[in-house]
């Protein structure tokens, strides 16, 4: 292995058997359903492990952890990864798992929930009701003085807006159809899978702005990126419809808050509802601030954790790859008896040429191979007939822009 290249893991190959057992980290509470997926005969569970094979992580901040070269995947039981330095983990050629979809019905409920709570003023209703005194008599007059100030809207009728059409954002707009409401979407981006599952009767908006001007209601259900920050701002607040109501169940960054802020204290929205509270809102009076409740049901958590374990298991038994935020999708059926090699390396020119030409120099035969590539991230998968000198190893790791090699005998074995 050439200096500078300490990163690079390669296994020791010599005495692998089926006994061979895979260290998996949690640094949260993980659902018991998802750990189950993981057989106690191959597979070590604990929330301190030296040298780990794999992290499962829920809402715990990796950033700031010195993340042991030994981790060969790390997964995150839920949609969101910016919990996880993903960058760092791609340089050193480590796939990152989430679970997306596994709580889009969770995610779904508290968003209707949130339109319902918004269109009935039912949380200033409330906040009313507990500022109350006296016998029933005087209450009776108090709630009946007092109601007018939370008449609200029905749904039916009205316009929602959904940006982003993701497994989130298509069962939302399914939903909101079914409520009576006319729903526009907007995602230049959507699967063929999501568009299957979107109800016909979903218009198509043509631009964010389009949608913006004409919703009552507006969802946002995207990933904060660059590309998505600060979407929803003051110079769209001015597009929407007097009276808008804006939801952010996505992520905090995705809202310029003081623009929201200030859409509020004009008149030209009538609430923000979203799921996280900042110093900034959350104690305005026409904000409801939820405390991250997203995904926060039993249900939605064992679907999470259940799913990335299936995936981190598949990762490091076979080498296939699932539901990567950073890697490429690459499936490929295992031959028998054959011992395979997971590549990661950067996605340039004559990699594959160089790692056949490598098997080739040695006799070794290529039963069957697989290359898939994201960005800049190329992921290669090769079943070998018979076994794999470490040297074969060494000898593509040492390749210039291989990021990790990994070698599975037939059982599974590293």
């Amino acid at each position: 292995m050439r200096p500078g290249r300490e990163e690079n893991w390669i296994p020791a190959f010599a005495g692998m058997t089926d006994e061979c057992m895979f260290k998996i980290q949690t640094l949260n509470n993980i659902s018991l359903l998802g750990l189950e997926r993981l057989p106690r005969d191959r597979y070590e569970v604990a929330s301190s492990l030296a040298s780990p094979d794999a992290v499962l992580v829920r809402s715990a901040d990796m950033h700031k952890l010195d993340i042991p070269k030994s981790v060969k995947a790390i997964g995150r039981a839920g949609a969101g990864t910016n919990n996880i330095p993903v960058k760092a983990m791609s340089e050193r050629g480590v796939p990152v798992f989430n679970a997306p979809g596994a709580n889009a019905n969770a995610v779904k409920e508290l968003v209707l929930a949130g339109m319902l709570i918004a269109a009935r003023n039912l949380i200033p209703a409330w906040s009313f009701t507990q500022t109350l005194s006296g016998d029933d008599a005087v209450l009776h007059q108090a709630v009946e003085e007092g109601k007018k100030k939370f008449v609200g809207f029905e749904l039916p009728g009205r316009t929602l807006g959904v940006i982003g059409l993701g497994a989130i954002g298509v069962k939302v707009a399914n939903a909101a159809l079914d409520l009576g409401m006319r729903v526009l979407g907007y995602d230049p981006a959507i699967t063929v899978q999501n568009a299957w599952q979107l109800n016909a009767s979903v218009q198509q908006a043509v631009s964010v702005d389009d949608l913006i001007a004409r919703a009552d209601v507006i969802t946002v259900h995207v990933p904060l990126i660059d590309a998505t920050r600060h979407l929803i701002n003051a110079a769209r607040i001015k597009l929407m419809k007097q009276g808008a109501t804006v939801l952010n169940f996505a992520r905090e960054g995705v809202v310029d808050e003081p623009a929201v802020r200030a859409g509020l204290d004009q008149g030209k929205l009538h609430a923000y509802v979203c799921d996280f509270p900042t110093l900034a809102l959350y104690r305005h009076p026409r904000v409801v601030s939820l405390p991250h409740l997203g995904a926060s049901t039993g249900e939605a958590e064992d679907n999470c954790a259940v799913m990335v374990a299936e995936q981190l298991r598949d990762f490091l038994e076979n080498g296939n790859i699932r539901n990567s935020v950073n890697f490429p999708e690459a499936v490929m059926p295992k031959v028998a008896g054959a011992t395979r090699l997971c590549i990661a390396n950067a996605n340039v020119p004559n990699m594959v040429g160089q790692i056949t030409t490598a098997l080739a120099q040695h006799n070794l035969n290529i039963a069957d191979l697989l290359n898939k590539s994201r960005g800049g991230i190329a992921y290669t998968l090769v079943d070998v007939d018979g076994a794999i000198p470490a040297a074969v190893c060494a000898e593509i790791s040492s390749i210039q822009g291989v990021l990790s090699i990994r070698a599975l005998g037939g059982n599974g074995a590293r």
